[in-house]
């Protein structure tokens, strides 16, 4: 009988039905799924040097029992035991949680084994694991498997034994071996096995590199061969703009272009001119002047005789696109119309008539835009703003709404390089960092919750100048769950403190948008000079006025995010404050408090929050954009990332790459992952 990865688990000697459900719940389904659930870490139970060993480190150690063992109950089934162990020339603490039972099997005197987490500052182990008797370990290196359902790690390392011992010789290679040379890579059959089965670390070591190479060179092959792909195939707009019209328009800007933003504009001008669709990615920092550089694209691409779309993730930051874009282009004569789901009905059907009929030349709009019955006269160019939560395949749908236009994504989230070149590696990334002329630098503080009525007093002095403040909670409501500020306690606190002085206005995700927008337009007009909200204010709102930000439980939030809220002040001309109310209870969250009060720089603040959180966690939920790797850690392993791109771009554009014998398995790939077929590229 031909076997095969494929095959399913249940051909696994001892996968009856129920483990088979419980390994579904996995999402292990096939034999190859089982071989490639890899261990997360690995247990070693190799004695250690307490000399050499880090905090919090996972150790076994060997000692004496030095003095009787101290068992303390906290109720009825809570209980503490310490034993003073004299390891090597160290005196230490085992502390075991809830195992009274110890103390009668323990003596002093008695040589044992313990194995747990060590506390370097108390100088103590938790005890996970514990043996009487000199060190005698069966195995000194094991793997730890996630598991999930009532699946237990013992059966599921006997389910994978098994299934390396009947199936090994089904692992293919698949990495061509020109490159395993150049790299000193295991083959994969052997890299699979070290990773289940290794006696030392450094087999662990050598496994993971392998795997770690292979995962990036295939989703990086995956990137460049969409991206060649569709520039060689798209047929793009070519736009033959009218440079005199733009040149007029830009020195019409009532400010004067940065350095960043007149390279941007030319890197974005060379792809309307050139045949082959632009496909950019647009970041800059809060306020780097990105709107600018779009109210050019979009107006050359009218000058050309096509129609251009903006795309925004709300209402309110759509309004806000739409009023700064009438500004700028109408004095040009350019007809523009803003698009959401408020507009409705004869109006709508109105719009889209004239939009057909090409009467509107810039459409503005939230994911309305995208809808089935929107059809443009002769869509050119797209601009989707904040879009950075589009993984791969939504980016393709939507650039499928014109003949083929031109495509810009902009965002104000800093993008770290490691994440630009994984998640949007089939683009062209443009970066404007470079902050206007003039702008001052948001002072930021960070202070204990304890100080509030200082900060209150702080907040006041500002609003007694006619300005205006931000004032962000994590939560909407109270919370059983969370010790945390929420909105609408400090709308009450504020309302009763700043009492018929100033208006206090209160804005959270779950008001209707009718009354947000409401909320929001009275903070505009300085009717409201207190604005409570929750992070529904991160995207989107453009206040000058507002000069001070203080954000609650500051340590709730991630770097980006905190960077995104403070970029709501220092719009306007007066010095801009941002005070961070926060009591961070780990050391990350102190870090996080410390960094964001030592720069303002974006870009610096992205690849710390990378470092920081993982690039899970980046945008704040886990994205399609964002591939899930089983072994490789975009930010611990950026080296290898960087060169698998170089790799799979050299490849992709290879001669004899859809030909060669030795290309095979990667074809292969591609054409399973449906980005081309054999008969487009053989």
């Amino acid at each position: 009988m031909n076997k095969s990865l494929q095959d399913s688990v249940s051909m696994i000697k001892g996968v009856g039905e129920d483990a088979e459900s419980n390994l579904a719940v996995m999402g292990i389904f096939t034999v190859g799924d089982l071989l490639e659930h890899f261990p997360y870490r690995y247990d070693d139970y190799r004695l250690r040097d307490l000399q050499e060993v880090k905090h919090e480190e996972r150790i076994t150690v060997e000692g004496k029992v030095h003095s009787e063992p101290s068992l303390v109950f906290y109720n009825r089934k809570r209980s503490r035991l310490t034993v003073h162990l004299l390891v090597g020339r160290y005196l230490i603490k085992v502390i075991f949680f809830n195992q009274p039972y110890l103390k009668k099997k323990i003596n002093v005197q008695d040589t044992i084994t313990v194995t747990g987490k060590w506390d370097q500052h108390r100088q103590t182990i938790t005890a996970g694991e514990m043996k009487i008797g000199p060190y005698q370990m069966t195995t000194e290196f094991e793997p730890v498997y996630s598991i999930r359902g009532k699946l237990s790690v013992k059966q599921l390392r006997k389910f994978i034994k098994q299934a390396y011992q009947d199936y090994s010789n089904e692992i293919k290679e698949n990495i061509p071996a020109f490159l395993r040379e150049k790299y000193k890579l295991l083959d994969r059959k052997e890299a699979i096995f070290s990773l289940h089965f290794p006696k030392s670390q450094a087999d662990v070591k050598q496994a993971r590199r392998r795997i770690v190479y292979e995962e990036f060179l295939f989703f990086q092959l995956k990137m460049q061969a969409l991206r060649k792909f569709e520039r060689e195939n798209s047929g793009g707009v070519s736009h033959q703009y009218d440079l005199t019209k733009l040149k007029e328009f830009i020195s019409s800007l009532p400010f004067p272009l940065t350095n960043a933003q007149k390279r941007v504009v030319n890197e974005i001008c060379a792809d309307l001119k050139s045949p082959i669709r632009m496909n950019r990615l647009l970041q800059g920092d809060v306020g780097s002047g990105k709107t600018a550089v779009a109210a050019i694209a979009l107006y050359a691409s009218v000058t050309a005789g096509y129609q251009g779309a903006l795309m925004v993730p709300t209402e309110i930051l759509a309004e806000q696109h739409a009023d700064s874009l009438f500004q700028l282009l109408e004095p040009m004569g350019v007809r523009l119309a803003l698009l959401t789901s408020s507009v409705k009905g004869k109006k709508r059907n109105e719009l889209l008539e004239r939009l057909k009929d090409g009467e509107i030349d810039i459409l503005i709009g939230t994911h309305a835009l995208i809808q089935q019955d929107v059809f443009f006269h002769k869509l050119g160019l797209v601009i989707t703003d904040e879009q950075h939560r589009f993984g791969v395949e939504q980016r393709r749908i939507l650039r499928e709404k014109g003949e083929t236009p031109d495509v810009l994504f902009m965002t104000a989230t800093p993008i770290p390089r490691t994440l630009a070149i994984t998640a949007f590696g089939e683009m062209d990334v443009s970066t404007i960092d470079e902050m206007p002329a003039g702008r001052k630098t948001i002072e930021t503080y960070w202070v204990k919750h304890e100080v509030l009525e200082r900060v209150l007093g702080f907040v006041e002095k500002e609003l007694s100048q006619g300005r205006q403040a931000y004032i962000i909670c994590p939560l909407i409501e109270e919370s059983d769950k969370l010790d945390v500020q929420n909105a609408i306690d400090v709308y009450d606190m504020l309302s009763n403190y700043y009492s018929n002085k100033y208006r206090v206005g209160l804005m959270h995700g779950r008001l209707p948008a009718q009354e947000k927008d409401e909320v929001m337009n009275l903070f505009s007009k300085n009717e409201v000079q207190i604005l409570v909200s929750t992070t529904v204010v991160e995207v989107g709102v453009n206040v000058p006025n507002a000069t001070i930000m203080v954000i609650y439980d500051a340590e709730r939030f991630g770097l980006s995010q905190l960077h995104q809220l403070r970029g709501r002040v220092g719009r306007g001309s007066a010095q801009s404050f941002c005070v961070l109310l926060a009591d961070p209870k780990t050391e990350v969250g102190k870090e996080r408090m410390k960094i964001m009060t030592e720069t303002n720089d974006g870009f610096v603040l992205s690849e710390k929050d990378l470092e920081l959180r993982g690039p899970g966690d980046f945008f704040g939920k886990k994205q399609s954009g964002l591939p899930e790797f089983k072994v490789a850690d975009m930010v611990h392993d950026y080296r290898t990332l960087e060169t698998a791109r170089k790799d799979a771009m050299e490849l992709i554009h290879l001669d004899d790459f859809w030909t060669n014998p030795e290309y095979l398995s990667l074809k292969a790939f591609l054409e399973h992952a449906g980005i081309m077929d054999g008969e487009k590229l053989d």
